[in-house]
């Protein structure tokens, strides 16, 4: 049976420094996924990477439990040299999760549990990402594809059936209410939003409702950037005009992308000189971050990256509670469901080696009926004989069958036990595959 082993850190585990050395955006996850495939494998055939704003995982469907201490040991070593760390150094940010436990931390995540902003509906998206693009290079196996598929079913569930969505407050309100320190109110602010991505497209929807005076999307791709700017009435700029006009905007929000900064100390310094003093408020929403940590020192710019929305959403703190409680019991039950499933995989080999028992025994009847008749009658009894005969091994063996799935693996084992004795199924044990 594969084993499950997950690494990860966090915004509770790791600063923002350290989480960009080890952030996977996308330019490049197709070629770490291909690079930690080259590290890992034969020992783990199955991998996959989340990377988000907030954290990086890896994924690993182990091959067989025996091997697991030694795929952590590559993996470690993998992740280190990304960030050029220590291992040692880099282990004590690091959350290890094995098996089941790994299960139920992925479900934690795609339900909203584990994310700054609690209950927030993006992490779900980028986990179906995660799976896609493992998928596209030939890293997704039974085993993580199991997995995934699980989180989706996880987590609609809890979004159905408490208000853990209800309950969160999203970093794009958080926002707003940073800007409104500085401004007041937004409706006499300029605009700018940097990206086109599903959290920019949050920002515009809640810094839109503020009405400002002019609102204004940059993006590499112009149409895209026109067309997310029309659906609330602004107007849409290429990147290569960002020099030429940053000093207009009072509000910059950006997300993309980008391995390198987009905003650097100079080209903010001189905006602000055009500004003449007037304040700026920059919204760094993006790992690796989109502005230079050194804006943050310049007089009149208000640099806030990711992290510094944490104070701001932890309100509302018993309602989440409440809602993450309830969350659990979906949660738990889907990591019962999860775990019987992968432990009745065990006897997957039995299994196929019964119907093939079953075919067998179906045919040899068949046949020996079909001589016993006419040429001519042949061919109008077959399809009956095959239903008879089908029939009644199936009823025959439906005990088997659902002794070798039972959720408990003592029946299985014992039913496994049986099977073999009775009918001499040899080189079929528990767990072979």
């Amino acid at each position: 049976m594969s084993a499950l082993l997950l690494f990860g850190l966090n915004h509770e585990t790791a600063d923002l420094a350290l989480r960009e050395r080890l952030a996977f955006p996308a330019p490049v996850l197709t070629d770490r996924l291909a690079s930690l495939r080259r590290a890992v494998e034969p020992l783990a055939p199955e991998q996959a990477i989340l990377s988000t704003c907030n954290r990086t995982e890896l994924v690993l469907a182990v091959g067989a439990s025996s091997d697991v201490d030694h795929a952590e040991a590559r993996t470690l070593a993998w992740l280190a040299e990304q960030g050029q760390l220590d291992p040692q150094a880099l282990r004590s940010h690091l959350y290890v999760h094995r098996d089941a436990d790994a299960a139920e931390h992925i479900f934690r995540v795609a339900a909203g549990l584990d994310s700054m902003v609690l209950g927030e509906p993006q992490i779900l998206g980028q986990l179906k990402d995660a799976a896609r693009d493992a998928q596209a290079a030939g890293s997704l196996g039974p085993t993580l594809h199991q997995l995934f598929q699980s989180a989706f079913a996880c987590a609609k569930e809890v979004r159905t059936h408490t208000a853990i969505g209800s309950a969160s407050v999203s970093l794009a309100s958080a926002g707003v209410r940073l800007a409104q320190q500085i401004f007041g109110q937004l409706s006499e602010t300029r605009m700018l939003f940097i990206g086109a991505g599903e959290m920019i497209q949050l920002c515009l929807a809640h810094f839109a409702a503020q009405q400002p005076q002019a609102l204004v999307v940059c993006n590499r791709t112009l149409a895209r950037a026109e067309a997310l700017a029309a659906e609330h009435g602004g107007s849409a700029m290429p990147l290569s005009l960002l020099p030429e006009r940053l000093h207009e905007f009072d509000v910059v929000v950006s997300c993309t992308a980008s391995t390198l900064p987009i905003l650097g100390s100079g080209l903010v310094g001189r905006a602000l000189k055009r500004r003449k003093h007037r304040p700026m408020f920059l919204a760094d929403l993006a790992v690796p971050r989109d502005i230079e940590a050194e804006v943050r020192g310049l007089s009149d710019a208000f640099l806030f990256t990711i992290d510094d929305f944490s104070a701001l959403v932890s309100q509302g703190t018993q309602a989440r509670r409440d809602a993450a409680a309830e969350a659990m019991v979906y949660i738990e039950r889907a990591r019962e469901g999860f775990v019987q499933r992968m432990a009745s995989r065990e006897q997957l080999p039995l299994i196929k080696a019964l119907g093939q028992y079953a075919d067998g025994l179906v045919e040899q009847e068949v046949s020996a009926g079909l001589r016993r008749l006419s040429p001519e009658d042949r061919a109008a009894a077959e399809p009956t004989l095959q239903g008879v005969a089908r029939g009644v091994v199936q009823k025959l063996l439906h005990g088997a069958y659902a002794g070798l799935n039972d959720p408990r693996p003592e029946v299985r084992s014992a039913t496994a036990a049986q099977v073999q004795a009775l009918l001499r199924l040899d080189g079929f044990s528990k767990g072979s595959e």
